[in-house]
């Protein structure tokens, strides 16, 4: 395992025909958590809050399967939920065979973290989202809300056959104009935007990337249109409980997510906490990690 000046070592984990490399920090010995990114990011999102919380938890930050130096399996089937919920599973079982843990999510990563939170409770001591969705919440607020789903339609234009080459052509022009489009982006140096601009140009990182928007079983109809039928909406709730002690950071200032998709979370989950930010955006890991940590700590030293 490889190291660098600021504390986080590096390791991969190989499982199945998929290698994931991750990032961590602080001692294997303390509880785990478990951090994961979304698009179009790479572990390093969680940088700041795993420095933050190193000295009483050890923090693991995957490349999620298609970013950064994780594999990127070709296919859009490959990025089906429950091929990550697999590999988060696989990962998980190495770090801590028997203890449960907290497992961390942003972005896409919360879309895997609730999944695996749906179908193995009794590892989780704890779930934690930030700026992220239940399904069910997100789903019923594309299609009931008409101001998250104009917020919504990037994902068609994610979906799209051109989209590999139209978000990478440029430097990378519409990847890093989307960002700024999700909330401030101060906290962009130069030297966070290079290491972004190098991980988006791994060899087929932006197709594996869009693949997660392509495998996606969310709908979002075009404005006015009448939504059709929704496989996440056919589940039951109890397939979709958050049987944990539930913490939510939300960044009001979120233009991608609107704050009705919090509504209705306390539905799924009995034991729910909400801390909003105001000022904070999408990126609050990068806007607040010092707040973000703060609020992670406080939840999980309550009990």
């Amino acid at each position: 395992m490889s190291d660098d000046s600021g504390g986080i070592r590096f390791g991969f984990h190989a499982a199945d025909g998929v290698e994931l490399h991750y990032a961590a920090a602080g001692n294997p010995e303390n509880p785990l958590i478990i951090c994961l990114h979304g698009f179009p990011e790479y572990w390093a999102a969680w940088r700041e809050v795993m420095t933050a919380l190193a000295d009483r938890y050890h923090l693991v930050a995957p490349d999620q399967r298609g970013f950064n130096l994780s594999s990127k399996p070709q296919g859009v089937d490959a990025y089906r939920a429950r091929h990550m919920v697999a590999d988060l599973a696989g990962l998980a079982d190495r770090l801590s065979p028997e203890k449960p843990f907290v497992l961390a999510g942003h972005d896409w990563g919360a879309s895997i973290a609730y999944a695996y939170a749906f179908a193995h409770p009794g590892r989780l001591s704890h779930l934690i989202i930030a700026n992220g969705v239940h399904p069910a919440c997100f789903q019923r607020a594309i299609f009931e809300d008409e101001a998250q789903r104009r917020a919504s339609q990037y994902i068609n234009r994610l979906r799209a056959p051109d989209a590999d080459t139209l978000m990478s052509e440029d430097g990378f022009r519409r990847t890093r104009k989307m960002i700024s489009g999700f909330s401030r982006t101060d906290w962009m140096t130069e030297e966070i935007r290079a290491d972004y601009l190098r991980a988006w140009s791994e060899p087929g990182a932006m197709t594996a990337m869009l693949n997660w928007y392509r495998a996606s079983p969310i709908a979002v109809p075009l404005p006015g249109e009448q939504p059709g039928d929704s496989f996440v909406l056919s589940l039951p709730d109890e397939a979709m409980a958050v049987r944990m002690p539930h913490l939510v950071v939300w960044g009001e200032a979120d233009e991608a997510l609107r704050p009705v998709c919090l509504e209705g979370l306390d539905r799924y989950a009995r034991d729910l906490t909400i801390r909003k930010f105001a000022g904070a955006g999408h990126w609050i890991l990068h806007e607040k990690p010092a707040e973000v940590a703060g609020a992670i700590r406080l939840f999980l030293g309550r009990a």
